[in-house]
């Protein structure tokens, strides 16, 4: 689950870095900051209670 979660984070991030190079700078902001809070490296919203 945990490498999902990663790939899913990586995948969210790279699409906000290339939104704001396409000068969509909050759709980019959003979906870094998604990005961040999925990955089990950041603040995950999915982890158990650890």
């Amino acid at each position: 689950m945990a490498t999902i979660l990663w790939i899913l984070a990586v995948i969210l991030v790279v699409a906000g870095i290339v939104a704001i190079v396409r000068k969509q700078l909050l759709w980019g902001v959003v979906l870094i900051i998604v990005g961040l809070l999925v990955g089990p490296g950041g603040v995950s919203i999915f982890a158990s209670g650890k």
